[in-house]
Formats: C-alpha cells, sequence, structure tokens
C-alpha cells in the first residue's frame, strides 16, 4: 500500500447518514427506559462525545447513558432486538485513539459512565470488583476511606478515566503490574443475545477463587473482550497490588551517545532484581522539556520547529539530558536498600547523575525550590514539580501529572483536564520495541528524523514492559484547529505505521482513525476473529468497525 503523501489536503468530513426509521419512536422508547436525561439526541449527543484529539470525526445517531446496571441491560437489549448498531465506552478518556467516538460511523453511543459501583472488596485478599464507571479518582476514594494499603492502577489518562476501559485496551501503568489487564481476573460481560456470561469459577460455586485466580477452568475467553467488538463488559474483578512499606523512584541521566549502553543498564536491572523494580522509562530531552516549559511560536524556526540548537541550549539550562531514566523500586526498607547498590553497579559506566528519593522527600524538595531566589532554584523547580507529579503516579495515586503534555500546542486547559474537550491535538503512535541497544537506537533515530521530516517535535518515551521489550510512547502534538495541520498529522502518523512494521517495530493498539490500515495488514489473522463474531454477533451491532474487520455488517 503505498505512503500517503505528507502534503494530501485534509480528508473531506464522513458524509451525514440518512435518518434511520423509527429514529423518533426509538429514542422515546429509550427515555421510557432511562428518563430525559438518559438519552441524548443527535446534535447533543455529538457534541458530547463527538471529539477526539486526533481530529477525526464520526457521525453519531444518539447517546445513551444509564444510571445503572439494569438500565444498561434494559437499553442494550433494546437495542439488540431493533437491531442498532451501538459503541460501549467507559468513562470516554481514550486521549488519543478515538476518546469515546465510536470506530465506524451510524451508531449510538453507549456511555456506561454512570454505573459507578465498587460492587465487592476483598482487604484480605486484595480484589475489588468495579462497573466500567469506576475511575481511578474513584476506586482513591474508596481505599482511602477504608485505610486499605493498596494501590491504584493508575495510567497517565488522568483521575477521571476508567479502570476497567483502561484494563480492556490492554493499558499498562509502571506501579507494580504494569500490565493492566494481567491484573484483571475475571470479567462479567453481557454477550449480543442479551444473555450474561460470568467467571467460571463462580458458576461452580467458587466466588470467592473466581476473584483471586485468573484462568478459570476450561477455554479461557476473558482475553476476548479485550480490544474487541464480541460483548458489554458489566464488572471487572481487579488484583490490586499492595502499598509496600517502602517506595522509591530512581532518576538518571544519559549522554548523547550513551542510549544503547543505558538499554543494556536497564535489562539488566528488570532481568536480576524482578518484583523490586517496576518499569523504567526512558525519555528523551525533548520529551522532557515538553513537560518542562510552555512551547510558544517564537521558539520556533522557519520549519515550525523548535531549532536543535535551541533545544540543547534548553535542555541544558534545566538541568535535562539526552536521554532521561525514571524508575520506581517497591519492598520493604531492606529490599530496596540492596536494590539500590545493585542498580549503582548495573548503571556505573552507563548512566549518571543516578538518584534515589521517595514521594514524600519529592514532595518537601518541590515546596522548597518554590520559596528559593529564581537566580539560584534555576530550572530545579520545574524538574522538582515534574517529579512530585511523577512520584504521585508510582505511589499508586492518581494525578493529572501526564495531561500537561496534551496541551503543549494548543488547547485551553479546563477543570478538570479533558484535552479532546479542551481543543489538543494529539495522536500517539505506540509501537513495541525489542530491548536490543542498537535496535532501540536504531529505533529512536529513524522515530525522530521521520517526525522532524513531517515537521513534528520528536517526543519520544520507551517505557519497559518486561526485560525484552519497551513500548515506545511518540505523541504527535498539533494544533487541532489547524485542518491542514490535523491531515498532516494523520499522514504522518499512518507513515510512522508503515514504518515501524516495516522494521518489526508493530504497534500494540491503535485508535478508531487506523482500524481500516490494521485490518488491511493482518490478512488471514483476522479470518477467525470474523467467524467468531459472526457466530455471537451474527448482525453486527457490538462496537461495528473494531479490531474486526470481517465482521457481519451492521444492523
Amino acid at each position: 500500500m503505498p505512503t500517503p503523501s505528507l502534503l494530501s489536503p485534509p480528508a473531506p468530513p464522513p458524509p451525514a447518514l440518512p435518518a434511520r426509521a423509527g429514529t423518533a419512536r426509538l429514542l422515546a422508547r429509550l427515555r421510557g427506559l432511562l428518563g430525559s436525561d438518559g438519552v441524548l439526541g443527535p446534535d447533543q449527543a455529538l457534541r458530547v462525545h463527538g471529539h477526539d484529539t486526533t481530529g477525526c470525526e464520526r457521525v453519531i445517531v444518539a447517546a445513551v447513558r444509564p444510571a445503572d446496571r439494569a438500565q444498561a441491560m434494559a437499553a442494550v437489549r433494546l437495542l439488540l432486538a431493533e437491531r442498532i448498531p451501538f459503541y460501549p465506552v467507559s468513562a470516554g478518556r481514550n486521549w488519543g485513539y478515538g476518546t469515546s467516538q465510536p470506530a465506524a460511523d451510524g451508531c449510538i453511543v453507549l456511555d456506561l459512565g454512570g454505573l459507578r459501583r465498587v460492587l465487592h472488596f476483598d482487604p484480605e485478599l486484595g480484589t475489588v470488583t468495579v462497573e466500567p464507571g469506576v475511575t481511578q479518582a474513584d476506586l482513591a476514594g474508596f481505599l482511602a476511606e477504608r485505610g486499605a494499603p493498596f494501590l491504584v492502577p493508575v495510567s497517565g489518562a488522568g483521575p477521571q478515566a476508567s479502570l476497567l476501559g483502561n484494563a480492556l485496551e490492554r493499558g499498562y501503568g509502571i506501579t507494580p503490574g504494569c500490565d493492566h489487564f494481567a491484573g484483571i481476573t475475571n470479567l462479567e460481560v453481557m454477550l449480543p443475545d442479551g444473555s450474561l456470561w460470568g467467571p467460571t469459577l463462580a458458576a461452580l460455586g467458587g466466588e470467592t477463587i473466581a476473584r483471586g485466580f485468573k484462568w478459570g477452568i476450561g477455554p479461557y475467553l476473558d482475553g476476548m473482550f479485550t480490544q474487541g467488538s464480541f460483548g458489554v463488559a458489566l464488572a471487572g474483578t481487579i488484583a490490586l497490588a499492595r502499598r509496600p512499606a517502602c517506595v522509591q523512584a530512581m532518576v538518571f541521566q544519559v549522554g548523547d551517545d550513551g542510549l544503547a549502553g543505558a538499554v543494556e543498564g536497564v535489562r539488566e536491572c528488570l532481568r536480576r532484581l524482578p518484583g523490586v523494580v517496576g518499569g523504567i522509562n526512558l525519555m528523551n530531552r525533548h520529551r522532557v522539556l515538553a513537560m518542562a516549559m510552555p512551547w510558544t511560536r517564537d521558539l520556533a524556526g522557519g520549519d515550525g520547529l523548535i531549532p536543535e540548537e535551541t533545544v540543547r541550549r534548553e535542555a541544558a539550562r534545566r538541568g535535562i539530558a539526552a536521554w532521561n531514566g525514571f524508575g520506581t523500586l517497591y519492598g520493604t526498607a531492606r529490599a530496596v536498600a540492596a536494590a539500590r547498590a545493585e542498580i549503582r553497579t548495573l548503571l556505573r559506566g552507563r548512566a549518571r547523575r543516578l538518584l534515589f528519593v521517595g514521594p514524600a522527600a519529592a514532595r518537601r524538595l518541590a515546596w522548597l525550590s518554590h520559596r528559593l531566589p529564581a537566580w539560584l532554584a534555576g530550572g530545579l523547580a520545574s524538574k522538582l514539580d515534574l517529579l512530585e507529579g511523577a512520584l504521585d503516579l508510582v505511589d499508586g495515586r492518581p494525578s493529572e501529572a501526564a495531561l500537561p503534555l496534551c496541551y503543549w500546542r494548543g488547547g485551553a486547559r479546563g477543570a478538570p483536564s479533558d484535552p479532546a474537550r479542551d481543543g489538543c491535538g494529539l495522536r500517539w503512535y505506540a509501537p513495541l520495541v525489542p530491548m536490543r541497544p542498537d535496535e532501540v537506537r536504531s529505533f529512536a533515530a529513524t522515530t525522530a528524523a521521520t517526525l522532524r521530516g513531517a515537521g513534528f517535535e520528536p517526543l519520544i518515551t520507551l517505557t519497559s514492559l518486561s526485560e525484552r521489550c519497551f513500548d515506545a510512547t511518540v505523541p504527535l502534538l498539533f494544533d487541532r484547529s489547524d485542518p491542514a495541520e490535523s491531515a498532516r498529522a494523520a499522514c504522518c502518523h499512518r507513515r510512522l505505521l508503515d514504518q515501524g512494521c516495516a522494521r518489526g517495530w508493530v504497534p500494540y493498539r491503535v485508535g478508531i482513525d487506523e482500524q481500516a490500515w490494521l485490518a488491511g495488514r493482518l490478512g488471514p489473522a483476522w479470518d477467525l476473529v470474523g467467524r467468531v463474531k459472526a457466530a455471537i454477533d451474527p448482525h453486527g451491532l457490538v462496537a461495528p468497525g473494531r479490531y474486526c474487520p470481517r465482521a457481519p455488517a451492521a444492523g
């Protein structure tokens, strides 16, 4: 497939679909089930769900907002009976991948954000069962009220993001149990025939152990409901990580020619200290600088990019290196102390300015830095503010620390932060990269060159998913109010995907705008997915277009 030109004109908006016969009657019946506040007509649904940071657009028929599980099930059964395609969302905070827009035109959005109950909590075994609308902030408050010593499985999407929604997208963080779907021990799902599917062990009478043992008995099917379109998840159980006695972050710096050596050091830390070392990030100077200073037009050169010499100068002024490492240690005080000594040995000669700091110390230092004279503080205050926010996340405390990046090239930040509502332009390129030093170095150089060639700042983070693999998160930040720039971002994103796959750097997830791209590359691999979809959703009503290109036509 040819790569589209980076100068391609903006894509035309999707065509308006003719009104489906009986839509008014259907919405009236839904209002009878959910009340007038539980149903949004086309215009209101578009205002609420029609925005995404990517700038893509979808035709949305309506939106339904059930207030509880019974209403959700009643609404789904009515939509199934009327053969109306619908698209379930949890909290609708899927920034950069679609937010709460459907993958295909002509759907009703099923907004499950009102289902916010914690259904079960086992403080002894450390499991919690939640509905899809339960957010990071909700669970943090629930645990705090009970003095329960567990970490919230946070992500960078912010406190108002859904726990279950992130896990079902196979999202991750850097707390223990960084793979969020790995922490899901069971799901309860409403299938396209209106029936309920649940844990096999619970059906045998083992309700407690069903919450504590992921695999059940017989074929394992829960994974089918991640990055899929086979049903509506109504609840899920999360195995929580217990808050350790000691949590510390390690920060370090790497010079211009030191990336390969740093990757070797990171890999050895993960290999030798499993269970104590959490995730480790490597961020290039562009990425850290974007979090430390605002973008202004007077910084940019004639090509719209910040000149490399300016990036180096501003980074040096703030003490930001070519690559900047951030990792986490969890355990008893003695275990963490022993790990620190081992890490110093493993990173010797591979990193510099290695520092270990805990959340309380970071908060004290940040407080102090804001009270120093400007000439003395230099760039210290902004760096410590970043560190304090990052440590909230590694300490399992929901935070907006990662969201300001979305606003770097545009958007008026509101409260709470909502990059889609606030006009931010963001697309995520998120490929998996083998943890081989030379390959990581090649990935960073190739990706940076492609981004700069297309007029985008090369903001690169590498996050360890294991000792074998990094996930790279590369944001394409742009002015969403400029249609030409939005189209250029889409073309650059597609070029990155094509280029990455040619080199073996494949995405772990894609947004709604890339579903067709994905479908064109998996070939026969989609055949089984399509057959399963046809068997359990023969009319293609649940989330049409989502990770299932060979599904039955909706309706």
